[in-house]
């Protein structure tokens, strides 16, 4: 392995040996090792179609390896998202708790344990891992990842598929292993998601190993960047940032080893040329052709190319406002408006984003402004002549599975010639090869280029890109910003992706509260918002809760009903006094402090516990026999 770090000091929770792997003739992995240390939060990043998320499944033992081992301390935990989305009619709170195995095994075993020490060993591990906090936890990630309160309690079923999958990421979260596998988790979030897992990534007290492509969760959240370049495993300490600059120093060494090997193996070559059949000189030359061929030559570093992205301009301007919205509602049935009173104008070097939580009506708005939806209310004034382009994630799914990029290309250009049609095919990076590749062929990425090819093929004056990142690595997301950058039309930009948010807006509008309105503010301002937003939220349940009325008194039982009752009470408390004369016995030997500190500390905690539910019972015992 080759490591930029000096990470050897710490515990390894993640021992990754010597792992090798190929898939259809490809090698993916070759003799790829690294040390993953313990508590640490470790990004994973490489070109798409490198091999991350065939990482994590040799990791998770989901399909063997050619060679090679993954490790752990023994008795450590590992957890990832499952694929499956959770659909059942469970609701969303008990899906995040069963997502704690041990949770939901302890507290099984708890009600039908009868041997004491069992008893002891199930109590203490269920304060280890807090259980009595647990229903609390699992509310408040979810509220997190953006569920309110009355969604928590409904059934999975009634999510679309993104949301069912952020009820996935909460089960892991919940779950709490020693090692989290996180591949893409912002993948489904919006903004105000991804600044609350910012956050939880940085407080979780075990190690996180996460794919992302976000370079501001990258820069935010971890504290080590793993690079998987050619089927190789590097680790560097620092955020992606500085991942970044370590890398160019050590390309920019290599590049001056590799003319320094070149220049020396010129000088020895032209002695040997010179001098081979001079006597006098014969050994030595024969010294350097021997240095000559055992001279590794050191590889050459070809940086893969990403080709650029192409937003072509405008060609004819059109006069501002390009938009301009007046009182304003909007919505997909006449009574029911989701924004109203949409007050906005928009110019033609316009870059806005827009802020909100999904569900606020973001997308809905963008729809309003392609002419997919029309106003309910109100006034909206676009000029004749207005174009809009429209690219948004869901249209992935409706790209045809049989046809091919040229299909797209040929039906838009009908009367040019092939070459032409090719040469256009070739400007958004679309080669010969790809070209004619079945879209079902195409990978996440390489679709999402042929999206935007199509929605700015004719040159529109305004893009609209709904959430344009997802399914780009860091490189080609550096690639689209540029391609934003330089394009002269306006855009709107709805992306849960800071990065790209800080570097090609100059507006932000805030979409809440049912309209959509000017945020006044930077993304720094609106993060701060987000996060008080939801520590206020979580204070204000807290205080709720604790000035709630208290529930009414439950109807006073018959006397047959209290007579059992009082039975039941009676073998339960006798249940619970022969547990804590078991614990006396063994608090009573003075070897135990001395011998096992840690043992006397958690069945002194224990007796406590039992003795406080012993109190609670004897009081139900007395109300009972006062009926």
């Amino acid at each position: 392995m080759t490591s930029c770090c000096t990470a050897a000091r710490n515990r390894v929770m993640l021992h990754i040996n010597g792992l090798t792997y190929r898939i259809g003739g490809r090698l993916l992995l070759e003799d790829a090792s690294v040390a993953i240390p313990e508590g640490h939060k470790i990004g994973i990043v490489g070109r798409n179609g490198a091999g991350k998320s065939t990482l994590f499944s040799l990791i998770l033992g989901n399909i063997p390896s050619e060679s090679g081992t993954v490790t752990l301390p023994r008795n450590a935990k590992i957890g990832t998202v499952a694929q499956e989305a959770p659909g059942g009619p469970e609701s969303l709170l008990d899906t995040v708790l069963a997502g704690d195995a041990e949770l939901n095994a302890l507290t099984s075993e708890a009600d039908t344990a009868t041997d004491p020490h069992r008893i002891a060993e199930i109590q203490i591990r269920l304060a280890d891992i807090e259980a009595h906090s647990a229903l609390s936890r699992a509310a408040t990630i979810l509220s997190g990842l953006g569920f309110s309160e009355e969604t928590q309690a409904g059934p999975c079923s009634a999510l679309s598929g993104g949301w069912r999958m952020r009820v996935a990421l909460a089960a892991a979260l919940f779950a709490r292993p020693d090692v989290l596998l996180l591949d893409e988790p912002t993948n489904y979030l919006d903004l105000e998601g991804t600044i609350w897992l910012n956050s939880f990534i940085r407080d979780y007290p075990h190690t996180i190993v996460m794919i992302s492509h976000d370079r501001d969760l990258l820069n935010e959240a971890v504290g080590f960047i793993l690079h998987l370049d050619r089927g190789k495993l590097t680790l560097y300490q620092g955020n992606y940032d500085s991942f970044e600059r370590q890398r160019r120093e050590k390309q920019a060494l290599t590049v001056k080893l590799k003319k320094k090997q070149e220049d020396q193996r010129k000088h020895m070559q032209a002695f040997v040329d010179r001098f081979r059949y001079k006597a006098s000189k014969a050994r030595q030359a024969q010294s350097r052709l021997k240095a000559l061929s055992k001279l590794e030559p050191i590889a050459e570093l070809v940086e893969d190319r990403v080709a650029p992205f192409l937003f072509p301009n405008p060609e004819k301007a059109i006069a501002p406002p390009l938009v301009k919205w007046d009182k304003v509602s909007v919505g997909y049935s006449a009574d029911k408006a989701v924004l109203r009173n949409i007050t906005l104008r928009l110019d033609p070097d316009d870059r806005i984003a827009l802020l909100g939580s999904n569900g606020n009506g973001k997308s809905t708005f963008a729809k309003l402004l392609c002419g997919k939806l029309a106003p309910l209310s109100g006034e909206m004034k676009t000029p004749a002549r207005l174009t809009v382009g429209y690219f948004a994630q869901h249209q992935l799914d409706e790209v045809s599975a049989e046809r091919t990029p040229y299909d797209y290309f040929r039906e838009l250009m009908p009367d040019a010639p092939e070459s032409r049609r090719r040469a256009k095919l070739g400007a958004y990076g679309f080669g010969a090869q790809l070209a004619d590749s079945r879209c079902d062929t195409l990978s996440g990425g390489e679709k999402a280029r042929l999206l935007f090819a199509l929605a700015s093929f004719h040159a529109p004056h305004i893009l609209v890109l709904d959430e344009p990142t997802n399914h780009l690595d860091v490189d080609s997301r550096e690639a689209l910003i540029m391609a934003i950058n330089d394009y002269e039309g306006a855009v709107i930009l709805i992306s849960h992706d800071r990065h790209i948010i800080e570097t090609c807006v100059d507006q932000l509008w805030l979409v809440n509260d049912g309209t959509v309105k000017p945020f006044d503010g930077d993304m720094d301002d609106y993060t701060r918002l987000v996060l008080d937003k939801s520590r206020e939220g979580r204070r204000s349940e807290r205080m709720a809760s604790m000035k709630a009325a208290p529930p009414p008194p439950p109807p006073r039982p018959t006397a047959a009903a209290a007579q059992k009752l009082i039975q039941r009470l009676d073998l339960k408390m006798l249940e619970i006094k022969d547990k804590i004369d078991i614990l006396d016995r063994a608090l009573s030997d003075a070897g135990l402090y001395r011998d096992e500190p840690k043992k006397a500390a958690d069945f002194t905690r224990l007796r406590a516990k039992l003795a406080s539910d012993l109190e609670n019972l004897e009081m139900q015992w007395l109300e009972a026999h006062d009926v």
